[in-house]
């Protein structure tokens, strides 16, 4: 299967030009079974990431574009009364696909943000107290414009720390930028993609992933770089549990990259920033100074003492 991982990474090359090291965390986070979060102004190819990543999985798409107009029940669905039947049919809403793309998620109400926590949680949502589960696998991944772009609200906590990781784009380098603007002269680069995996092929990868071998002196280097998230003075939030599993899952999934059948330290000090700088708030006193999560993300992974494997 991993010849098939090799040909996916090629696609993408295709259509997102020099960014290897951001598509490969993302394919990382899809093995991981795990939702993307990508944090960046408009026009950095956003959007086309998650189009193109679609088409090379094989995965069966929809988009839902939040303003603040969008209700819940256009992510969820909802049930009607149909008189030809008698009785209440559900209608699926935007989640009933394999990858989703939020658009601009920070740009709608708390209330149809809400509506993402328990399909992203539990792969299942609940619409007049029934429950329908969406299709496997499922994946989103949003994407949200900077705090402070007109329209746009803060992510809660409860709705960050469902995503496995945080990206940001950035500006292509200029070699890329002429490869980009090269490229789009004729056609659509995004048409030339081909499908290189289908749903069962995905399951399979994702299974081969979760049974990547994690020694106890990994699980421990793990849980001494969150706890010090916790303890670090200019950190009022630290990493969850749920980030700490999150964190596991995504170096399990860097080793299988790797080619590797089990965990180092490497593949959790490459994930660690993407995965929990994203789930740590930091205190205004720190801000005031400059200080970054990832500047401070990177003081503990300098400090953590890294066990000999």
């Amino acid at each position: 299967m991993l010849e098939k991982i090799t040909a996916v990474r090629e696609e993408l090359k295709k259509v997102i030009i020099g960014k290897e090291e951001i598509t490969d965390k993302i394919l990382m986070a899809i093995l991981a079974r795990g939702h993307i979060l990508l944090d960046d102004i408009p026009g950095v190819g956003k959007t086309t990431t998650a189009l193109t990543f679609s088409k090379a999985l094989g995965l069966d798409f929809k988009r839902i574009q939040f303003t603040p107009d969008v209700v819940p029940s256009d992510v969820t669905g909802f049930s009607a009364y149909d008189k030809a039947l008698g009785e209440f049919r559900y209608y699926p809403g935007a989640v009933m696909c394999n990858m989703l793309l939020a658009d601009e998620i920070n740009r709608t109400s708390s209330k149809t943000q809400s509506a993402l926590l328990e399909v992203m949680a539990e792969g299942n949502v609940t619409v007049d107290g029934q429950t329908y589960q969406v299709p496997a696998p499922f994946v989103v991944i949003a994407t949200q414009n900077p705090v402070g772009t007109a329209g746009t609200q803060m992510l809660p906590e409860s709705q960050l720390d469902r995503f496995m990781i945080c990206l940001n784009m950035g500006y292509p380098d200029r070699k890329s930028q002429i490869n980009l603007l090269r490229d789009r002269q004729g056609e659509d680069p995004l048409d030339q993609i081909q499908k290189i995996l289908n749903t069962e092929d995905l399951i399979n990868l994702q299974e081969e992933v979760s049974d990547i071998y994690v020694s106890d002196e990994i699980l421990g280097y793990i849980t001494d770089l969150t706890e010090a998230t916790r303890n670090q003075e200019a950190i009022l939030l630290g990493v969850s549990p749920r980030g700490a599993l999150a964190l596991c899952r995504m170096s399990k999934a860097c080793a299988y990259l790797q080619e590797r059948d089990y965990v180092v330290p490497d593949d959790v000090r490459e994930v660690f920033a993407s995965v929990c700088g994203h789930r740590t708030l930091i205190s205004p006193k720190a801000r005031i100074a400059g200080m970054t999560q990832r500047d401070l993300l990177e003081q503990i992974s300098q400090t953590v003492t890294v066990p000999k494997i």
